[in-house]
């Protein structure tokens, strides 16, 4: 046998071997610390799910008009509550940003004047297990209903998340460009923020641009990718992440992406992806589709 030949039979055995271990070398594995942390962020977002005033016991949104609305269980009323209370609960009498509840006689309830949830602090009625509240969206205003006694409270199927991928912990640099963001939403109202300019990151030898918005003291992210609709909620999904430090830079991390309240009740308002956050690539991190998903 020729050298060539000989070496050839002895190398190429080896070649192939180191081709099988690279392909099947394991993903990074988390830091226990950071897992620790993520199991308890992922356990927190169940809990606040489940509250008493969590998105699970949301059972209706009403817009109303300027002038009086009616209320109570009576399915003919303009503000249908659930079936536990009276047939006449009282009137709503919606002017300008505010509005003003009056209970029916015989109704053992305070009257009470409604500022909208982007009032801090704004006034909820609540007679035994439901409260209503005055909401604002797009200038329209409406009445949100909740029950703590809801059926995707009381039937909740618990989540589902990806396994943590580090890979998915990304550092971002601000560029700063402050402008308005319109989101458009799932009931038809139209939604804007501020956001302070785009955020640049680079993963696995491709480089994104995704839009925030500042909300809380905090950038918030509206995302949809190439697993959406398949393994994770159609329309979209949702991340915080901090605000930059001095050099513009912040983490944003895909393993705490959520899924939106329009996926366990049909009457929140969420907001719809911007176009420049709809991204090609499949991003296999964060929450699942919801087993009990309601539409």
């Amino acid at each position: 046998m020729s050298l060539y030949k000989e070496l050839m039979r002895l190398t190429f055995p080896l070649a192939a071997a180191l081709l099988l271990a690279s392909c099947t070398t394991r993903a990074p594995q988390p830091d226990p610390s950071y897992l620790s942390e993520l199991q308890q962020w992922r356990a927190d977002r169940e809990t606040r799910l489940k509250a008493d005033n969590g998105w699970l016991t949301l059972v209706g949104l009403f817009w109303i008009e300027p002038g009086i609305s009616r209320i109570g269980s009576d399915p003919g009323s303009d503000v249908p509550l659930p079936p536990s209370l009276p047939a006449k609960l009282g009137t709503i009498t919606l002017k300008g940003r505010e509005a003003q509840f009056t209970p029916a006689p015989g109704v053992d309830l305070k009257p009470a004047t409604l500022h909208d949830d982007n009032t801090p602090n704004y006034e909820v009625v609540t007679t035994g297990t439901v409260s209503f509240y005055l909401i604002e969206r797009g200038e329209r205003f409406g009445i949100r209903v909740k029950d703590t006694q809801s059926p995707a409270r009381t039937n909740f199927a618990g989540l589902d998340w990806y396994p943590p991928d580090p890979t998915w912990v990304v550092d971002a640099k601000l560029t700063p460009a402050p402008h308005k963001v319109k989101f458009d939403t799932e009931v038809g109202v139209v939604q804007d923020g501020d956001s302070p300019g785009y955020l640049d990151f680079d993963r696995a030898g491709q480089h994104y641009r995704v839009e925030p918005v500042t909300e809380d003291n905090e950038l918030f992210l509206v995302i949809r990718d190439a697993t959406s609709g398949k393994t994770t909620y159609a329309a979209s999904r949702f991340i915080y992440a901090s605000l930059p430090d001095k050099n513009g830079m912040t983490k944003l991390d895909f393993n705490k992406a959520y899924n939106p309240p329009c996926v366990f009740t049909a009457f929140a308002t969420c907001p719809l992806p911007p176009q420049q956050n709809r991204l090609t690539t499949a991003i296999e991190a964060g929450e699942k589709k919801y087993p009990g998903q309601a539409n």
